[in-house]
């Protein structure tokens, strides 16, 4: 019996995993090139530490040994992002590491989330962040949107990757508006203005009144605030407009400021200042972030992060950190399945070696071994088969071609063309674009 697909638990074909290893290889290239270090965190953490961290606990999968004693309490969870087991790591590494630390990590997230389009339950995450000691400096706000975005405009120009567009707000700058109008419990604002695209401006005002016990002047001017957005700094006089006035609102206005121009002298047209981006989990204190693939906005953010003061503390000493994720999966898996993403062959293989008899394997082998020694990736055919049907092989698996012979007297034929010629294993090279998968995009096609 054929097993049943598991829904929100995604699988590449290999022609979509060679698409995936494109877009993961350029964003380590990416990180790399900005001088952050790759980490790799264990997939489990204690469910007290993952249940503090905002509107998530409902969706954090326990894990529970098959055969636990009786009685026995289920304290692990899968993590649900990378920030809080980093924050984590951070704290059981601190003496080994050089700070300001920076870290970029690449693993498997799992939530309990109703699977639909860019929703899964297990997906792929590639995170960057920066983490000092006591205090981090307010201009890696700005660095981690540019590292983010430049790495999203290298897919944009290696692979026609749809451009992305991030929105930004800070957190400073909505408690202390929210400070300034009276409200008292901010934390709860925030998560209810945090739903307005989920559910309109006129049912998040009727929320905030009976949910959070706002006014009803207090609701208009906190939904006001939300529907302010702007690419360059304007959005700071239509927030002065508004009419309230408190220092945490004009320390986070100025730290705004300064993310939105320095993006538009860096990455024009990627960034706008949008003042209803809030972030549900509880630890973002500052900057916040979230990004969208153009012309695919139904999948949701394909990137968010922001600044967390506190997360990592030991009641001594405080690691404070700012953090940007991608989320590969949401990011490709439309891509993928709409076909807007593909890669020229499923199989590494450039060059399948055929077999004249079983009796001339060991032949083929050499001839293969001679040509991986250069670094092309070559294959010996399963079965000394007839020509005609070694050759069909290699079709079918998409290799563009086939090596006739031994070391010596030796012939490779491209199949697309039909062209055979005289070929030294110890020299022939295939072309450039014929040595690996290329990934290519139909986007740009349209």
């Amino acid at each position: 019996m054929r097993p049943k697909a598991l829904s929100g638990f995604p699988e590449f074909t290999p022609e979509g995993r060679v698409v995936e290893q494109f877009v993961l290889d350029r964003l380590r290239q990416t990180f790399e090139l900005h001088g952050f270090a790759s980490i790799e965190t264990r997939a489990v953490e204690p469910l007290d530490r993952l249940a503090k961290q905002g509107e998530i606990d409902k969706e954090v999968y326990v894990v529970r040994r098959l055969h636990a004693e009786p009685g026995s309490t289920d304290d692990l969870g899968l993590h649900f992002d990378l920030t809080v087991p980093f924050a984590r790591y951070v704290l059981e590494n601190a003496h080994a590491l050089q700070f300001p630390f920076r870290r970029y990590q690449i693993q498997k997230v799992w939530r309990g989330e109703r699977p639909q389009e860019g929703r899964y339950r297990e997906f792929t995450q590639a995170d960057i962040d920066i983490v000092n000691v006591g205090e981090l400096a307010a201009h890696h706000d700005v660095e981690l949107p540019l590292v983010t975005l430049g790495a999203f405009e290298r897919l944009h120009t290696d692979l026609g990757l749809p451009p992305v567009l991030m929105r930004v707000n800070n957190r400073k700058l909505a408690q202390g508006f929210y400070t300034g109008l009276g409200i008292t419990d901010t934390a709860a604002v925030l998560r209810i203005i945090d739903k307005i695209d989920k559910i309109g401006p006129d049912r998040v005002t009727q929320s905030l009144i009976s949910d959070a016990g706002l006014t009803e002047a207090e609701a208009k001017a906190c939904v006001s605030l939300a529907q302010i957005s702007s690419a360059d700094e304007s959005f700071v006089d239509e927030v002065r407009r508004l009419g309230v006035s408190n220092d945490l609102l004009d320390e986070g206005l100025a730290l705004l400021s300064d993310v939105v121009r320095t993006a538009r002298q860096h990455v024009p047209g990627r960034l706008v200042a949008d003042l209803k981006i809030a972030r549900g989990l509880d630890y973002y204190t500052g900057t916040v972030y979230e990004t969208e693939l153009q012309g695919f906005e139904s999948s949701g953010s394909v990137s968010s992060g922001g600044r967390y003061d506190s997360l990592a503390s030991d009641g001594k000493t405080t690691y404070p950190g700012v953090g940007l994720s991608i989320g590969v999966t949401r990011l490709l898996v439309p891509l993928v399945a709409k076909g807007h993403l593909q890669a020229s062959r499923p199989v590494p293989t450039a060059v399948l070696v055929a077999v004249d008899s079983e009796d001339t394997r060991p032949e083929a082998i050499a001839v293969a071994e001679q040509l991986r020694s250069r670094g092309i990736p070559t294959e010996v055919a399963p079965r000394a088969d007839k020509f005609g049907r070694q050759i069909r092989y290699a079709d079918r698996r998409s290799i563009p071609f086939v090596w006739f012979g031994g070391v010596q007297g030796g012939e490779v034929k491209d199949i697309r063309t039909g062209e055979q010629s005289p070929a030294d294993p110890a020299a022939w090279q295939p072309p450039q674009a014929d040595l690996n998968p290329q990934v290519f995009s139909t986007w740009t096609q349209r």
